[in-house]
């Protein structure tokens, strides 16, 4: 398994983790992504261990709790083996205090977490997205705290616009309190706004990306093909996907760019889909999800091989996106905005 630096940290993770918000099903939302229970959540962490997948996502929003309880029971007595990230932010009840990146809610949220999880401590706490409504000031001071006490590891945030994620670097640095490490970011050749603007900004500030969502909701995985429709049993189908709505012309065109590269490789569409991200700059991991040992073991194979420069170009051909303003007129001076190849509109 291959680890990679994690920011301007000294801290490294696995290329791939395993994200637990198919564990529970506790809401109808979350039955769409899956039902896994406690066994076949030990089962699935075995495989995972196994394979050199060391790290575990999960959050305190998936199935209100019941995600971060199985992933606790699943990894009873082999902490030390594992590395886990959990989240918060996003709302747990109707109580106006049980949401956002208070303190109030933030301390609270976070020895939630542990108890459910049955640990002491995180090793990475993710900002489940930006709340507008609290101080940056008392978000980070409050985790600043919490990183004190022993309780995380090393703070992250998730879903960021690019003046949320700088200023919260900014004040950090102010008062020199943890550090965003990693951007947990929504990222795909089906999705590529990423890299106008977040991209950027994490290879200036030394803020790694960990990718959600890698194949666009399964849109990736090569079951969606020209002609056959939404297929059965999809997150697109049972109303658990997220994100735009599909533009499916421009999801068949990479499809079939996907499956050039993969009769190529020997590899499946998914696979390749997977490898080309791994190779995009401040990458550093991929959260997978898989409803059971079938679709774990095909996302696993998507390390240990490389995809050569001119199989990557004809990817990111197939799956270009015409930036909207100011990223195009900024492209438009190249003189003072030198775009880098890897990321370049072609």
């Amino acid at each position: 398994m291959e680890y990679r630096q994690l920011g301007g940290s000294g801290f490294f993770v696995p290329v791939l983790s395993f994200g637990t918000a198919t564990f529970g099903g506790g809401s109808q939302f979350f039955k769409a992504w899956g039902e896994t229970g406690i066994d076949e959540a030990r089962r699935l962490v075995d495989i995972c261990l196994e394979a050199g997948v060391t790290l575990f996502d999960t959050a305190n929003v998936y199935s209100r709790g019941l995600s971060e309880e199985i992933l606790g029971k699943a990894i009873k007595g082999r902490r030390n083996e594992v590395l886990i990230s959990s989240k918060a932010t996003f709302p747990m009840s109707d109580n106006p205090n049980d949401m956002g990146s208070s303190r109030y809610n933030l301390v609270r949220e976070c020895e939630s977490s542990l108890r459910r999880l049955g640990v002491d401590h995180l090793d990475i706490y993710h900002m489940h997205g930006f709340d507008s409504r609290t101080p940056v000031e008392e978000t980070l001071h409050a985790l600043d705290d919490l990183v004190t006490a022993g309780k995380i590891r090393y703070i992250a945030c998730s879903n960021f616009s690019g003046w949320h994620l700088m200023k919260s670097l900014s004040v950090s640095e102010r008062y020199g309190w943890a550090r965003y490490v990693a951007h947990q970011a929504y990222y795909s050749l089906l999705d590529r706004e990423f890299e106008w603007e977040l991209m950027p900004l994490g290879l200036d500030q030394k803020v790694s990306t960990i990718v959600w969502s890698p194949l666009s909701s399964g849109q990736l995985s090569g079951k969606f093909r020209r002609g056959a429709g939404v297929p059965a049993g999809n997150r697109l189908s049972k109303g658990g996907a997220q994100g735009p709505a599909t533009d499916f012309e421009k999801l068949y065109r990479i499809v079939d760019a996907l499956d050039e590269v993969a009769a190529e490789t020997g590899k499946t569409v998914a696979q390749v889909a997977l490898n080309w991200l791994l190779q995009r700059p401040t990458v550093a991991n991929l959260v997978i999800g898989a409803r059971n040992e079938e679709q774990l073991q095909q996302n696993l194979g998507a390390i240990g091989w490389k995809l050569s420069i001119e199989q990557v170009k004809k990817l990111d051909a197939a799956s270009e996106t015409d930036p909207i303003y100011p990223y195009w007129h900024q492209r438009q001076n190249a003189q003072l905005n030198p775009v880098p190849e890897f990321y370049a509109a072609r």
